[in-house]
This record gives structure tokens, C-alpha cells and sequence, in this order.
């Protein structure tokens, strides 16, 4: 795959720490053979057999895992991982959740990284190194892994397989001469043979100084069939274990983790640069009116898609906005079970609105819609986590704009920030435009297209408020057109919905109160698992 070359200006970093705690790896010498490193990503839970199968051959891998993923569903839990680590196995960052950091901005990239870091420095587990998701980067987003303190950094796709980069080296230098992109081969998939795999290291072998090998597996399958892609069958992956242990004797190829070919100590972890809260009277919710779009994903630009049960939803752009040109409208068919909805994008601070625990916050969205609709809301916690939370008492169909507005019980203790967002949870339609979040007792200022005279009044929670306002027809961006579909993530659970009453025999219509239903923490997205 190789390094994406993307030109970035690079912004003020975080000023780190440079001081070193004992424990690390000594620094590394020049190779004097070949040297093997097997790697998996992702926190997959199919990578404890195989680490398991390693300690019984003496040899130890580098696991670059997900601290987000930890404990999901089909993922390593944290037990798992400390077993690897009393094994021998080194665990190292692959940031919280697994987004394409050349695609974000240079903060939120940092926060991805560094705050990985912490969450397993708060687990007991100090990582070093690192691996890039998609094995995508940037110049910026090397300099934020290096200041983060990570002491390499892992790419795909720059050593010769038979299956591209023909004509590219057959092994990494030691030490690399880009530690923080240093070369690999494709990751292995269910394409690769037990023959390419042992090529991977034999013709490293023929070369003088063979250099250093690092293999990339992500999922390891006992079943011939229906295994998530990318992955490898364990009987390869066995067969190629036992080939591979005896070359230590026969050809002087050793196995080693990352940290052992990079060597370095270990940096105490620092946090990436924290995203402020919108000052009292100020929305907090990035691009409110839906002018601007993403052009990756379809949606808004800071919005994401999701929903969970059993249902068909689908979005698309509509020009029968609120304010502006752009508005979104969410139509749900074959409905059984669960909701669909749209919502600021759960991220670690690019988009999220940061709150302080213990506020409340008034919470607003104008809508259109065929059936009744509700606000879910999510929070993230300390560690990069999102967190349901609780749903909004419903609002009635409506056919002309009518404004959603409810205030929020207390964040919790350890809130960092908030998501929410209407729903649907019946067959209909639901049109929204204009959120807002403001600090409970701040005036919000009013948008724009209502500073001529007409007021926005905020409705108790039970109540919404109608107001007809003509469109601004304001510009801030790239536009969608009307009927465009919109790329969606089914990502975003939450248990509200009809005929799923609060604990105590309340009525739904009431919504659902903090504590009532409590989920696992999830981040976005854990099925982006190439790279």
C-alpha cells in the first residue's frame, strides 16, 4: 500500500515531555541477519489462539491493538491482553478507534494517538510503538507520533510480495532510516499461501544483511469459510510457525517484537491538545445548519449516520431546509425493531461539543416528520469511549418545521462531550436542519435568518415551538444536490424505541432515564479493521 503522500501544514503541536521511564528496549545495532517480526492489528479476538500457539514455540509478536476496541464484541477484552503481555507478546498503538489520520485534521489525529497511549498506560500497559491504520500518514502526522512518544512507526506495502511492489527491497534496514514509516510488506490475506509466506522470509535470506521482515496478520480463522477479511486460515498460520522456528539454528533468522529491532526506552504517556467547550450563549455543534458536506461519506460534514435493530433507513440531501440551502431527510421502511437517526459525529474533539460534567445543556433540532421522534444521546467518556446515555421524552409528527427543544439531566462524572440526535423508530420520514446546544442558562444567540425581528423560543421538554423562517440561501461550502444519497454507518446503538419502557413501568413516551438501560462504551466504526 505504501505511505500516502499528503501535504499538510503543520499546526502547533502539544508541547511534550521528553522524559524516559525504565524498561525499554535497548537501542538496536545494524542487523547481522535476517529478522522476523510478526505483527497483528486490530484487537481481533481470533489473535489470542495465535499468540497462544507462539509462546509455545518461544517466539514472542507485536500487537498493535485498538484501545477503543477492548472488550467489544469479537475483540480482545483487557484480560485477554494481559495474559500477552505476562506471555511475552508486546502490545503497541494502533490509536483508540481507527480512523484515516492523514484524513483528519492534525489535532484530532494527535488525540487519536496520544490519548491511545494514555488508555494504556492507564491499564498498566505502556506501548512504544506504533502502526498507522490504512497504513495512511502524513509528514504532520509522523511529527504527532513521534511527540507523542511513540519510538517507530509501522506502513504496509513497501516490501516485495508477489503481490505488489515487484520491484521494492525484500527487508527493512536496521535500524530504518524512517523509523517513524518504516517498510513492510502487504498485510496478509486469505490470498496468501504458506509458500508466500516463507518467500516473505527466504528471500530476505539470499540477501547479505537480510534485513528485518515484519508481517502483518490481522484475523486468524479456524473456520474454512466465513472469516472477515483481511485474514489467514490458523493451520497457515501453524504451518508456518513450526517452518519458522527452527531457522534460528539453521539460518540465523530470529523472530523479534518491534520494540526489541527498535530499541529506545519507553516515554511516559501525554494527552493530545484538549478541544475547548463552546463559551455560555455560543452553539456548540459544528456546522448546525448542514451547509457543508463531507464529499468521503455524503453526509454533513461532522455528522455521522447509524442506528441499530432491525430496519431499512436511508438518507439523502434536500433542498426543503429550515435555514440555508441543505437540509437531511432520513426515511425508514421494513421497520421491526430498533431506530435510525442522524447525529454529530463521536469523535475526540474535531466535532463532539466538549461539556463539562455536572451541567445541563439545552439541546434543539428542527424537523419534519410523518410519525412521533425523540433525541438519543450519547456521551464520551475520559478514555475515548462513546457511551448511550438517554432519550428525550417524543415529539409529535409534524408537518411544517417545528423546533425539538429539551433540556439534558447532568452530565455525569466523567462526561468529556455530547452527541445527540432525532430519531425514527416507525416507518415515515424525518427532515432535520439546525441543531443547537447551549450551556443551560445562557441566552443562545439567534441564528441569521432570525435576527430580523422573529424570536426562537426554547419549548419545556413535552412542548415544541413552531416558527416559519425563509431560507438565507448562505454558502459555506461544497454542495449536495437534491436526491444525492448519503453513505451510511450503522454504528450507533441505543435501546430506545416504541414498546421499550424505562425500568419502573414508565410509559415510553416519557423517554428513558440516565441508568435505566445501560450499554457497553463503543467507538465508531470497529469493523474498519484493513490496515
Amino acid at each position: 500500500m505504501g505511505r500516502r503522500v499528503v501535504t499538510v501544514t503543520v499546526g502547533a503541536l502539544l508541547a511534550l515531555g521528553m522524559m524516559v521511564v525504565v524498561g525499554g528496549a535497548s537501542p538496536a545495532n545494524a542487523a547481522t541477519g535476517t529478522i522476523v517480526s510478526l505483527t497483528f492489528d486490530d484487537s481481533n479476538a481470533d489473535q489470542l489462539p495465535a499468540a497462544q500457539y507462539m509462546t509455545s514455540k518461544g517466539m514472542k509478536g507485536t500487537f498493535f491493538m485498538n484501545s477503543g476496541f477492548i472488550g467489544a464484541p469479537n475483540y480482545l477484552t483487557l484480560a485477554n491482553v494481559q495474559s500477552m503481555v505476562a506471555a511475552g507478546h508486546e502490545i503497541a498503538g494502533h490509536t483508540i478507534s481507527h480512523p484515516d489520520l492523514a484524513a483528519l485534521s492534525i489535532d484530532e489525529a494527535t488525540r487519536q494517538i496520544c490519548n491511545d497511549r494514555v488508555n494504556w498506560a492507564n491499564w498498566g500497559i505502556p506501548v512504544a510503538n506504533f502502526a498507522y491504520p490504512f497504513a495512511s500518514s502524513t509528514t504532520a502526522v509522523e511529527t504527532a507520533v513521534k511527540n507523542c512518544g511513540e519510538n517507530s512507526a509501522r506502513g504496509l506495502g513497501d516490501l516485495k510480495t508477489r503481490f505488489s511492489c515487484t520491484n521494492c527491497a525484500v527487508g527493512e534496514t536496521v535500524p530504518p532510516p524512517d523509523p517513524y514509516f518504516t517498510k513492510a510488506p502487504d498485510e496478509v490475506e486469505s490470498t496468501w499461501t504458506l509458500a508466500d509466506l516463507q518467500k516473505s522470509v527466504t528471500q530476505a535470506e539470499t540477501k547479505n544483511n537480510g534485513g528485518w521482515v515484519q508481517l502483518t496478520f490481522h484475523h486468524i480463522c479456524a473456520a474454512t469459510t466465513g472469516c472477515v477479511a483481511p485474514s489467514v486460515s490458523s493451520t497457515i498460520f501453524k504451518q508456518f510457525v513450526d517452518w519458522l522456528a527452527p531457522r534460528a539454528a539453521s539460518k540465523g533468522t530470529v523472530v523479534k517484537t518491534v520494540g526489541a529491532v527498535i530499541g529506545g526506552t519507553t516515554k511516559p504517556a501525554v494527552a493530545g491538545p484538549v478541544a475547548p467547550a463552546a463559551a455560555p450563549g455560543v452553539n456548540a455543534i459544528k456546522n448546525p445548519s448542514m451547509e457543508t458536506f463531507n464529499s468521503a461519506t455524503g453526509l454533513p460534514a461532522c455528522y455521522l449516520a447509524g442506528g441499530y435493530g432491525t430496519n431499512t433507513p436511508s438518507w439523502a440531501v434536500t433542498t426543503d431546509a429550515h435555514t440555508g440551502t441543505n437540509a437531511v431527510k432520513l426515511t425508514v421502511a421494513n421497520y421491526s425493531s430498533g431506530d435510525a437517526k442522524l447525529v454529530p459525529s463521536l469523535d475526540l474533539g474535531e466535532c463532539a461539543p466538549t461539556v463539562t460534567p455536572g451541567n445541563t445543556y439545552t439541546i434543539g433540532e428542527w424537523y419534519k416528520s410523518t410519525a412521533v421522534t425523540q433525541f438519543a444521546l450519547y456521551y464520551r467518556t475520559a478514555n475515548g469511549l462513546w457511551q448511550y446515555w438517554t432519550s428525550s421524552p417524543w415529539f409529535a409528527a409534524s408537518a411544517a418545521y417545528t423546533q425539538a427543544s429539551w433540556v439534558t439531566p447532568p452530565m455525569p462524572a466523567n462526561a468529556t462531550a455530547l452527541s445527540f440526535g432525532l430519531n425514527l423508530f416507525n416507518n415515515g420520514t424525518l427532515t432535520t436542519d439546525d441543531l443547537s446546544m447551549v450551556q443551560t442558562g445562557t441566552a443562545p444567540a439567534a441564528p441569521a435568518a432570525l435576527r430580523s425581528g422573529a424570536v426562537t423560543a426554547i419549548a419545556p421538554a413535552s412542548e415544541s415551538v413552531v416558527v416559519s423562517v425563509p431560507p438565507t440561501g448562505k454558502d459555506n461550502g461544497p454542495k449536495k444536490n437534491r436526491g444525492d444519497k448519503i453513505t451510511t454507518h450503522n454504528t450507533v446503538p441505543a435501546p430506545n424505541g416504541p414498546g421499550r419502557p424505562s425500568k419502573g413501568g414508565k410509559s415510553p413516551q416519557t423517554g428513558i432515564a440516565p441508568g435505566d438501560v445501560v450499554l457497553p462504551p463503543f467507538v465508531v466504526s470497529p469493523e474498519l479493521t484493513r490496515g
